[in-house]
């Protein structure tokens, strides 16, 4: 089967580019999650608020406030981005590798009228709908600490579901770059983990040496959390335009560098 999907696919050049097969691929996502919805939601929720807990409580109390906001409050936007990126990066890292390597489930997917381009949308939207979802869960505990709900806030899920696309977009196209799975674990601590530590999570940018504030403007999980953060203290518009227009610029990027990748990968 492999053969035959792979000769038909290098004598026909990609064609126009059709929702139907991204719907196909949510569809059959959804199917394979109603079987594993509780496990899965549980430790994407749950890790994000026991940190929110731990370092909100303990390190609040020795920190007090920044920038005028409870340290509880200014950590749980943080950490909406941060449960973004994990919800979102891993999956498109780990899950797809395994699916590709192990058990040649995009094999019998591309069997289907389904192309790369289709496939990859297809798994990285079904990542970033779950990302913009549990990304939601420690902004509502942080309301339940005394945080002030604001009509802005419901533009989160939307900042969440682009950037956990983007993420997701970046793990599938590492997934296809890394030789071997235990090569993996540069990614989760040369890539991720500065991620998140250079982001605004925890403590503000303008705290780092200049090299890192300069890093952090790069880094779209800092614009997450500057959008996150704007929707519960207050942004300028145009700034949050400028916060908006650089991760889906960070989108753009990486769905190319995916699609191109696991081209070579699946097909090539």
């Amino acid at each position: 089967m492999t053969t035959q999907t792979t000769a038909r696919a290098t004598q026909s050049p990609p064609g126009r580019f059709e929702f139907a097969p991204v719907a196909g691929v949510l569809a059959r996502e959804w199917a394979l999650y109603r079987r594993s919805w509780k496990p899965t939601t549980f430790a994407a929720v749950a890790e994000p608020v026991i940190m929110l807990l731990a370092f909100g409580v303990g390190l609040g109390s020795l920190v007090g406030a920044i920038g005028g906001h409870d340290y509880i409050h200014f950590l749980g936007t943080g950490i909406v981005a941060m449960s973004v990126l994990f919800t979102s990066m891993f999956p498109g890292l780990i899950d797809t590798y395994v699916r590709r390597v192990f058990q040649h489930t995009y094999e019998g997917m591309l069997a289907a009228p389904v192309d790369v381009r289709e496939l990859v949308t297809g798994e990285a939207s079904w990542i970033a709908v779950k990302a913009g979802v549990y990304g939601c869960a420690p902004l509502v505990v942080a309301i339940g600490f005394g945080l002030p709900p604001q009509p802005a806030m419901l533009l989160v899920p939307i900042v969440a579901f682009t950037t956990g696309f983007g993420f997701a977009l970046t793990g599938i196209w590492m997934s296809a770059v890394v030789p071997s799975i235990k090569t993996m674990d540069y990614i989760i601590s040369g890539v991720i983990t500065p991620l998140f530590l250079i982001a605004g999570t925890f403590f503000p940018v303008d705290t780092l040496p200049a090299w890192a504030q300069v890093a952090a403007k790069i880094n779209p999980l800092y614009h997450c959390v500057e959008l996150v953060r704007g929707t519960a203290f207050g942004l300028d518009p145009l700034a949050g335009i400028g916060h908006f227009a650089a991760i889906l610029a960070f989108v753009a990027i990486v769905w190319c560098l995916a699609v191109l990748q696991m081209r070579r990968r699946l097909i090539n």
